[in-house]
């Protein structure tokens, strides 16, 4: 599976953004996907997950209510949205794909894994 992560920004604070991310294959449709970011200086964490049938979905504390994960395996693609930007929300942000029988929050468990988009928040 290869993973194309598109609709970074700059935003201003209180803004929204769209992140999409586009797989080739036929088999998207079985894989739980998730979005994690790496802001300057930090670690990569976790943003949130959906499973395969898009029923399940994580999200980290610090986007929860905020942001939104979706996916159309019709269209090969999972979405973020992300409202309510805040500075801290600055990161780029990777969607990755895993095989595994259910999504998780462990970065370790995602098997294939896209080139990041950067997302700029201003104050």
């Amino acid at each position: 599976v290869q993973l194309q992560a598109s609709g970074g920004g700059l935003v201003q604070a209180g803004g929204s953004l769209r992140l999409s991310c586009a797989a080739s294959g036929r088999t998207f449709s079985s894989y739980n996907m998730g979005w994690f970011r790496q802001a300057p200086g930090k670690e990569r964490e976790f943003v949130a997950s959906i499973s395969w049938t898009g029923v399940i979905t994580y999200y980290a504390d610090s986007v929860k209510g905020r942001f939104t994960i979706s996916r159309d395996n019709a269209k090969n693609t999972v979405y973020l949205q992300m409202n309510s930007l805040k500075p801290e929300d600055t990161a780029v942000y990777y969607c990755a794909a895993d095989g595994g029988p259910r999504a998780t929050k462990l970065a370790e468990t995602y098997d294939y894994w896209g080139q990041g988009t950067l997302v700029t928040v201003s104050s």
